[in-house]
């Protein structure tokens, strides 16, 4: 089975990304069928500073080394597979104005800043749908708010293998039904995104202790002065419970009992302690990687190496089909 994720190199991943998709990663036996892409082409549409870029493409990278992903999967940069941007042309073709037109993603980025709602932006899910496919991946672990991209690459596969002929395997969403959706820290009816400008609605993976202190300590919570887990009623403090028990591994009830007639200082301080217990090691490892080019070029050497020989078996049976000269 052949698990696919790709993460934008935008040089922060979150505290949410983490729990919510990074730890449900579950490898399989083969370090060939687990495919981490840093997806920068995606990041273009945001116009980004290319020598900022660049940095932060290298940044995450060291990051997925330290969390220990490259020991059992295959880590790859996106742009060095040029497969990529062939398939999303051809899916393009087969793409629906409509569907695009209906991606929620697209409707709240260009209603942000419609300034920046260039084409990229509007075909971005067709990208991400040919990243998937490439590889004929069959497990993608997401967030709640990437279902709807993975719903298109389904409808894409279908509507190409009918066409043509059964080139594509259907993907499916993995979602960790604990912790797919974490919320901002200062206003619980958000999403955590690493998009949002304030950084305080956020913990970042590189937030020092004196900074994640001052981030959970300053959080949303209300004024009923009880701990429970209520998302109607107390979203700012079911939020923090629910990442308590993510960092802890155990059950909402378990994290309610814990903290049961508890002060909401108590919670606070003890979730500090919580996401400080998983970052600290991330971090260690982390400073050691990023200034060691060596170890960077040999994962990328080798990411490059496996991601070009599926990609460009896959385009082979793909362009046949279609009826383009290889």
């Amino acid at each position: 089975m052949i698990t696919f994720s790709g993460v934008q190199p935008s040089g922060i991943i979150t505290i949410g990304n983490y729990l919510g998709a990074i730890q449900n990663f579950n490898p399989n036996s083969s370090k060939e069928n687990n495919l981490y892409c840093i997806v920068n082409l995606h990041a273009l549409t945001s116009n980004p500073d290319p020598l900022l870029f660049k940095e932060q493409t290298k940044s995450l990278l060291a990051l997925y080394i330290a969390l220990g992903i490259d020991q059992h999967s295959t880590i790859f940069i996106q742009s060095q597979v040029k497969e990529h941007t062939e398939l999303a042309w051809i899916l393009q073709t087969l793409v629906k104005m409509g569907e695009l037109e209906r991606m929620t993603q697209y409707k709240d980025k260009s209603n942000n800043n419609k300034e920046n709602a260039n084409a990229g932006l509007f075909t971005y899910p067709v990208l991400m749908a040919a990243d998937i496919l490439l590889y004929n991946s069959e497990t993608i672990p997401v967030g709640q708010d990437q279902l709807q991209h993975i719903e298109l690459a389904r409808t894409l596969a279908t509507r190409f293998n009918n066409k043509y002929q059964e080139i594509f395997k259907l993907p499916v969403a993995k979602l960790n039904k604990k912790g797919a959706k974490i919320y901002s820290l200062n206003d619980p009816l958000k999403k955590m995104s690493k998009s949002d400008p304030n950084p305080k609605s956020y913990i970042s993976i590189l937030d020092d202790l004196k900074t994640i202190t001052k981030k959970i300590k300053s959080s949303t919570t209300d004024s009923l002065g009880e701990i429970n887990y209520d998302i109607e009623n107390q979203p700012g403090i079911s939020n923090l419970l629910t990442i308590y028990s993510l960092c802890k591994n155990i059950t909402i009830d378990q994290t309610i009992e814990f903290f049961k007639d508890q002060k909401y200082s108590f919670l606070k301080e003890n979730l500090i302690e919580a996401i400080w217990q998983i970052l600290e090691p991330i971090q260690d490892k982390y400073y050691q990687i990023i200034d060691n080019q060596k170890i960077i070029d040999q994962v990328l050497k080798d990411g490059q190496k496996i991601a070009k020989q599926k990609a460009e078996i896959q385009m082979k049976k793909v362009n046949k089909v279609v009826g383009l000269y290889d």
